[in-house]
């Protein structure tokens, strides 16, 4: 069976043409793999909201059903994502029996009499399942009445998403490149639907294009199937030239598809931090010191415009989910780190703020199911709001410095634990920490004061005790304690650098544990599932970790004098 959407198509276009399509796309469909999708790519298509290229459109839906943004089949083809849209299309491959769907949570699987060693399933395998529809069904229910879902209900609810889109695909109904004659915020049409908009003599050239695009892929000519796309997209602008994205709109995103900056960055963060370290290694490597600031300087860049892009295209700074704030955050941490170097031309900052960004990109990098990197419109609550776009850009910017201090404050626990008196006689080292750790109390005491005017500007009222407020509320006077303690004497400079990792633990439930864990507030448009297993991972690592530096501590023969005060360890600098 061929799909729907390009029968009906072909079947009137073979009235004007005089080509059979039926015999041609009865043939074994050839080798697309070496395609150049560039021009089908660039076609603008609505989806989610927004107009964007269908590169991107591609990109997302493969990230969703196979938790990949490339896919390899049981043959062991690998499949871009244009090329697998295409080919769901036009059915030039068995997709419903290919074990291609994502389904990663292992207690579901069990309830599904699944393969727990598994992790994608056959549309045909899971589509057929009585039990997942029973649940499926049940999450329905309950997410209409506004009743909390346990995490196998939203599981199995998300796995159910997953089928739907792929059927959407197979039947060209998600293929909505049809766009509104006039009103932006009339729905886009696939073009089955053209007739609701234009006339038969306005949308003759369309169909004809999208043959001769069907026909060009299944033969694999390259030459007739780019000219094809190219000429589908310069129709569908002429149908609506005042609705369609603009051309310059369309090739900035499909370059920031492929640009990918992020993930050059992760490998300039990665070979900074091992030059760096053999620099570090070796006391007298300026030059390769040198060589590694470099390297880091261009992965910033790298990072940097990956940003840069992103708010471009979507016209916003990046506020609005996971991903964004990790991007950004992961950015100001490495930023901070190079203003502080360059500063007290310590290269300890960049020691500690490589290795929390690099592990904050590959985060977001192997999680695109519970982090997806799409660019959506803002919920209503976000839109035209200066107050809001200001408070979440400097509550990230004080995660950043935190998280800065927190990677300071592994290179001086790990110090103690090789070597206790070495460490606490290095007065510099604490002072530097005790810098970055006033720079992030300052910024989030100012984003906890504006996010109380935004939610004065939209909820009417100044502080509510929401869970985000309450935890953000929880984080700063932690770090607050912290501070006030180490200036009062209660602790020791070693006490600082514990309360630096410690503290941040508020900071990660304030950040991911409000949103991803808890589930509940106002800040919903931030609300996830997924990555528990990782995070908390992390956070018996690092308590392990800080109980060795302490066991070390006390047990490295230390007479703990009374604390110096800060001013006089700046001196000491």
């Amino acid at each position: 069976m061929k799909a729907r959407l390009f029968i009906l198509i072909a079947a009137t276009t073979a009235l004007f043409s005089g080509i059979d399509y039926a015999a041609s796309s009865d043939a074994a469909p050839a080798d697309t793999s070496t395609l150049d999708l560039k021009q089908w790519g660039l076609v603008a298509i609505q989806d989610g909201g927004r107009r964007k290229p269908e590169d991107t459109f591609a990109k997302e839906k493969l990230i969703r059903i196979t938790g990949r943004s490339a896919y390899t089949d049981k043959t062991g083809r690998k499949w871009s994502a244009n090329d697998f849209v295409l080919s769901a299309l036009l059915e030039t491959h068995d997709w419903k029996n290919d074990p291609m769907v994502l389904v990663s949570f292992g207690k579901l699987k069990e309830q599904l009499g699944l393969d727990k060693t598994q992790r994608r399933f056959s549309f045909a395998q899971l589509a057929g399942s009585t039990e997942l529809q029973r649940l499926a069904n049940q999450a329905q229910a309950l997410k209409r009445a506004e009743k909390p879902l346990d995490r196998v209900q939203q599981e199995a609810l998300s796995v159910s998403d997953r089928l739907t889109l792929l059927v959407h695909l197979m039947d060209g109904s998600a293929l909505l490149i049809i766009p509104a004659p006039t009103n932006e915020a009339d729905a886009w049409l696939d073009p089955s639907g053209w007739s609701k908009y234009y006339s038969e003599t306005q949308f003759a050239p369309i169909r004809i294009q999208l043959q001769t695009l069907a026909t060009a892929y299944l033969n694999g000519d390259a030459f007739n199937f780019s000219r094809a796309a190219n000429q589908l997209r310069d129709n569908l602008r002429a149908l609506s030239p005042s609705i369609y994205p603009q051309e310059r709109q369309l090739r900035l995103e499909y370059f920031y598809n492929h640009f990918e900056g992020f993930y050059q960055a992760i490998w300039c963060y990665g070979i900074a931090l091992v030059i760096l370290l053999a620099a570090h290694l070796r006391k007298r490597g300026r030059a390769l010191q040198n060589i590694g600031i470099a390297v880091a300087l261009l992965g910033l860049l790298f990072q940097a415009s990956g940003i840069i892009m992103r708010c471009v295209i979507a016209g916003r700074p990046p506020v609005t989910n996971m991903y964004e704030s990790i991007i950004w955050v992961s950015f100001a941490v490495s930023f901070f780190g190079m203003i502080f170097f360059a500063r007290y031309r310590a290269t300890v900052y960049l020691l500690a703020a490589l290795p929390v960004t690099l592990i904050a990109l590959l985060l977001v990098h192997q999680m695109p199911i519970a982090m997806p990197s799409s660019i959506d419109p803002l919920v209503p609550v976000l839109r035209d709001n200066f107050w809001l776009t200001i408070h979440v850009l400097t509550i990230t910017l004080s995660y950043a410095a935190f998280a800065l201090a927190m990677g300071f404050g592994h290179i001086l626990l790990w110090r103690y634990a090789r070597n206790p008196a070495a460490a606490r006689a290095d007065a510099p080292m604490h002072f530097w920490l005790y810098r970055v750790l006033q720079l992030g109390v300052l910024l989030l005491a100012a984003g906890t004061i504006l996010g109380g005017v935004w939610a004065n500007y939209s909820w009417g009222r100044f502080w509510g005790w929401d869970p985000k407020e309450t935890w953000a509320l929880i984080a700063l006077l932690c770090y607050i304690l912290a501070l006030h303690g180490r200036l009062a004497g209660w602790w020791t400079q070693f006490g600082l650098a514990v309360a630096s990792v410690v503290c941040f633990l508020a900071v990660l439930m304030a950040w991911y544990g409000v949103n991803f864990v808890l589930g509940k507030g106002l800040h919903s448009y931030g609300f996830g599932i997924g990555g528990e297993t990782y995070v908390a991972t992390f956070i018996v690592l690092d308590l392990l970790f800080v109980a060795f530096a302490i066991w070390r501590y006390r047990n490295g023969g230390l007479t703990v004098a009374p604390a110096d005060e800060i001013e006089g360890e700046h001196v000491a600098v």
